[in-house]
């Protein structure tokens, strides 16, 4: 089975270290699945030395099943959009097998909360999938062959059989808009180019997507300044936090610095 592209390292701080040390891979799930779930990511590794991972987080819920082999049996956690810089260490050999639900996608999945009930959490997923059980996590992680771990996350996913919504459409197209249309800058500009309220807007987006509209903008705005810092080229930050829509090249940085930890000319050095 042909893996998805894993040239998008989007969110990933430091990507080409993570590379180097994991074999990633993306894949896309079955076609009905596709309207709620973005992509399925793999990642295996095999480290004599422990390995720290960070990634600013999308707005997007995930669903994993995770094996460390060194700590345990295989299981599966569900987690919300993370506000803050996500870490995971690694260690020894291990799996994930995670499915990464769209922006807005997953609330039919869940439909007794909100999905801001979910953020900045990360929860044994049989707490929200009761079938989501380490013998389910075992079938999904523990094969060789991404194949077989691709038709076994199909089969369970599928057998959770979503809620129609016609309100989680809507957040997911609109949350596309945001993600895709740079010169989406403001929420109320935003707003009234939709036809609807301010506050009909924030409502939809604390019940389908997590966060505020604000934050969404804001986080595909450092996606892309985090990317741009990473690339090969030198950068010219005070035309990309105009281009970004920052008031000025101290804005970019202090939102860089507040979000990677670092400001992005050390990043930049550091890549």
């Amino acid at each position: 089975m042909a893996a998805a592209s894993v040239h998008d390292t989007r969110g990933i701080v430091d990507p080409a270290g993570l590379l180097s040390r994991v074999r990633f891979r993306r894949h896309r799930p079955a076609e009905p699945l596709r309207r709620h779930i973005e992509t399925y990511w793999f990642i295996d590794w095999d480290l004599p030395e422990p390995y720290v991972s960070h990634v600013v987080p999308h707005p997007s819920v995930n669903l994993t099943f995770q094996w460390d082999e060194e700590e345990g049996p295989p299981y599966a956690e569900l987690t919300g959009v993370a506000l803050g810089l996500y870490a995971r260490k690694l260690t020894g050999r291990g799996r994930v097998c995670g499915a990464k639900f769209r922006p807005g996608g997953f609330r039919p999945y869940a439909p007794g909360h909100p999905v801001s009930h979910w953020t900045g959490r990360a929860l044994r997923a049989d707490e929200v999938f009761p079938r989501a059980t380490a013998d389910t996590a075992r079938d999904i992680v523990t094969p060789a062959d991404d194949g077989d771990r691709v038709a076994a996350l199909d089969a369970f996913l599928l057998s959770l059989a979503p809620t129609p919504d016609p309100q989680a459409d809507r957040a997911m197209a609109l949350a596309d808009r945001i993600r895709s249309d740079r010169t989406v800058r403001r929420v109320a500009e935003f707003a009234q180019a939709q036809g609807i309220s301010t506050r009909t807007l924030q409502r939809l987006f604390a019940a389908y997507v997590g966060i505020t509209p604000k934050w969404a903008i804001l986080r595909h705005r450092i996606h892309e300044a985090v990317e741009r810092a990473g690339g090969e080229k030198a950068v010219d930050w005070a035309a990309l936090a105009a281009e970004l829509g920052y008031a000025d090249q101290a804005h970019l940085i202090r939102a860089f610095k507040a979000t990677v930890g670092v400001p992005p000319t050390a990043y930049a050095a550091g890549m």
